[in-house]
């Protein structure tokens, strides 16, 4: 029974022979692969046509010479990048515009109609490009820039926050600031002014010390009752004769 039981351990443990299904799963998987590089061939030579045919159209926007600048129709990412790669290749400068990525397109210009800021800003805004407006635009604004140098000159300044922080900050710090807001300071009289001579301290420290030992020691003698000028001094001993008068020569021992 034991050799039984080890030869059935055995057989359970070995692989079993490949079904009719592994071999479905394998024929499936070669002919997913197989459909996939079919179509990344496929691919691949959509990308070559679509470079050859962006190349003729380069080609022929560089021959056209009253055409200093051309709109491609919308692309996705690929295509934009393949053509923006075309035109870098011929000498050409291109810039993509648009907000949604359906409608996004490239813009080619030639070398010598390279586009200004002002006209990309335009482009990028969604609006076309008008050469007799941004030159009237321009002209505005440097007539404005006139007229503020022109109100410099004159000292008047033109409307606006002040740009200096003493201006800004007339109403709580006034117009003078620093060295001219500085002052002589004077002693005030009526509170008393010492002299700085009166006010030096011209003890060493140990005659210091020993001062203030002599009046700590003379404190400990008052309280003890030593003196008259502490709680046991004239009153107590006044108090000591029953509250009545003290004998007159308590107050009389040193002689008429």
């Amino acid at each position: 029974m034991a050799e039984l039981d080890l030869l059935g351990s055995i057989l359970s443990s070995m692989e079993r022979p490949p079904a009719a299904a592994d071999g479905e799963t394998r024929r499936r998987a070669r002919e997913q692969a197989a459909r996939v590089k079919k179509l990344q061939e496929q691919e691949k030579r959509q990308k070559v046509e679509f470079r050859k045919r962006m190349e003729q159209e380069v080609s022929q926007f560089i021959q056209a010479s009253g055409e200093p600048r051309r709109r491609f129709q919308p692309m996705n990412k690929i295509e934009r990048s393949i053509l923006h790669d075309v035109a870098e290749v011929a000498g050409l400068t291109s810039f993509s515009f648009g907000d949604d990525e359906d409608s996004r397109y490239v813009m080619v210009f030639k070398k010598e109609f390279a586009p200004s800021d002002e006209e990309l800003d335009a482009y990028r805004r969604g609006e076309e490009w008008d050469p007799a407006l941004a030159e009237e635009r321009r002209r505005l604004r440097e007539l404005a820039a006139q007229q503020e140098e022109a109100e410099l000159e004159r000292g008047t300044a033109p409307p606006g926050p002040p740009n200096d922080y003493k201006d800004k900050y007339r109403h709580l710090i006034g117009s003078d600031a620093a060295k001219a807001a500085a002052r002589t300071m004077e002693a005030n009289k009526a509170y008393g002014c010492v002299p700085v001579a009166n006010k030096r301290d011209t003890r060493s420290i140990e005659e210091a010390m020993n001062e203030i030992r002599a009046k700590k020691r003379l404190r400990q003698a008052e309280d003890e009752g030593g003196g008259w000028g502490g709680p046991r001094g004239a009153l107590g001993v006044m108090g000591g004769w029953g509250g009545g008068a003290a004998p007159l020569g308590v107050f009389n021992s040193g002689g008429e």
